[in-house]
């Protein structure tokens, strides 16, 4: 597609149709504060040749994630991803496939769909799965509105254990959809009486585990009290691999699941993309965001897949959509899909028990470091340490020293009065090497 560009009268046509005076005026939500005040000092033009070397210089300056020891968590993890998912993934007839509405031409990719619900539901002990959201954090957003449609309120409980930019999703998405939310206060020792924050006006409780801070919670009292005020219980969570080892959403009566599939197939990309996950209990499934294939068979009798079930605002009415989610993350499904066939049940498994295993020998050696304590008394493959020191400044000195130690609960949570916390997890990457080099960093930055 050829770059056409408006011309002024073109550009005062489009503002006057929609109302408003000038560009800024589009922007009238934005704060004035993170409004830039005049263009990044960048040059205007450069050659090709010349952009090449100064973003090379710039890239320069990070420090990947596969050249030094990494303990870096908090809803993006670095999993060994099996170099023949790369390869499948990239084949011209996946890599370039977009969306199946033609079941006859898209079989292949329909029934990797499929199967990725299929195994998407086993893992959160769900009864239907859809074809994936964008991330974890938008889907959790999505999740909250399917529960207002559900229960007809507007109003959703956010545990303090919640990711904060999943808490900031939800508060935007509602803020937007005049629907009201209580956010509660950072839980760091999973403490809170979020059972007493649950009344007859309550839509939902949207509860994290492992939550942010690493801990474990016990969903099932929660789903009990939500039930028994007619509200439903969201589980969430940011580490897929976790599923292989702990009691899953399902199991504890959890009414809607939601988390990110990142950790499985899908490698660290400073950012993206993800894949977000989402389940529920069949009886809601009308009301489900996003795409959703069904088996069926042909004239002849033969196994077919379709989507089905579409209330989404591409095939009937924007108003009467249960969401305007315009696509599934394809590709990531496919990589998820791909990974989670060549682990299997016992590799899943086995692959957990392994950052369980990895994670208890790295706090057990961190406890022992003085100046840092261990808070968790339960957590999967990732805990919060209290340091003596501000988290960030020993982030940053740790950094120098060739250890990404974890993710300061500053950067999550800002003014909260948590400066002192680091969040630290351990996959299956990290060798006992890895470990001996943070915890001996560690001593000497403490």
């Amino acid at each position: 597609m050829r770059y056409l560009p408006l011309t002024e009268t073109d550009r005062e046509d489009m503002l006057a149709r929609i109302g408003v005076s000038d560009v800024d005026a589009l922007f009238s939500d934005v704060p004035n504060g993170k409004l830039l005040k005049e263009p990044l000092d960048l040059p205007r033009a450069k050659g090709e040749l010349e952009v090449e070397r100064i973003l090379g210089k710039m890239s320069a300056k990070n420090m990947a994630a596969g050249t030094v020891p990494f303990f870096v968590g908090a809803g993006a993890y670095k999993h060994h991803v099996p170099a023949t998912v790369d390869h499948l993934i990239q084949r011209s007839e996946f890599l370039t496939s977009y969306t199946p509405y033609q079941p006859e031409i898209a079989q292949g990719t329909l029934q990797y769909l499929f199967e990725f619900q299929t195994q998407v539901a086993a893992l959160t002990g769900m009864e239907v799965a859809n074809a994936s959201m964008y991330d974890g954090s938008t889907g959790t957003a999505e999740a909250v509105l399917m529960a207002h449609r559900v229960t007809r309120r507007r109003k959703a409980v956010l545990s303090g254990g919640l990711h904060p930019h999943y808490t900031q999703v939800v508060e935007t998405l509602s803020e937007m959809a005049n629907d009201e939310v209580v956010a509660l206060k950072p839980d760091v020792r999973a403490s809170e009486d979020i059972l007493a924050a649950i009344d007859d006006s309550v839509s939902c409780v949207v509860v994290q585990s492992p939550d942010v801070f690493g801990n474990l919670r016990d969903l099932k009292p929660i789903a009990d009290k939500a039930h028994a005020h007619g509200a439903l219980l969201i589980a969430v969570f940011t580490e897929v691999v976790s599923l292989g080892a702990v009691v899953p959403p399902g199991a504890q009566d959890a009414d809607i699941v939601v988390g990110e599939g990142q950790s499985i197939g899908n490698a660290l990309n400073f950012g993206g993309p993800y894949v977000g996950l989402f389940a529920a209990k069949s009886k809601y499934v009308r009301q489900m965001p996003g795409r959703l294939c069904g088996e069926t068979v042909d004239a002849d009798g033969r196994r077919g897949f379709v989507l089905t079930l579409s209330t989404r605002e591409q095939h009937i009415r924007r108003d009467k959509a249960t969401s305007n989610i315009c696509t599934n993350s394809g590709l990531c499904v496919l990589a998820f899909t791909i990974h989670m066939t060549l682990l299997g049940q016992a590799g899943l498994t086995r692959l957990a028990e392994v950052n369980h295993a990895n994670a208890v020998k790295l706090a057990d050696a961190l406890a022992g470091v003085k100046g840092a304590e261990v808070l968790n008394e339960s957590f999967f493959n990732e805990f919060t340490v209290k340091l003596a020191k501000p988290a960030a400044e020993v982030a940053e000195a740790l950094a120098a020293k060739g250890v990404l130690a974890g993710v300061p609960v500053s950067r999550l949570l800002p003014g909260a009065g948590l400066d002192g916390l680091l969040i630290v997890a351990n996959t299956e990457v990290n060798t006992d090497d890895d470990r001996a080099a943070f915890v001996a960093a560690l001593a000497e930055v403490l």
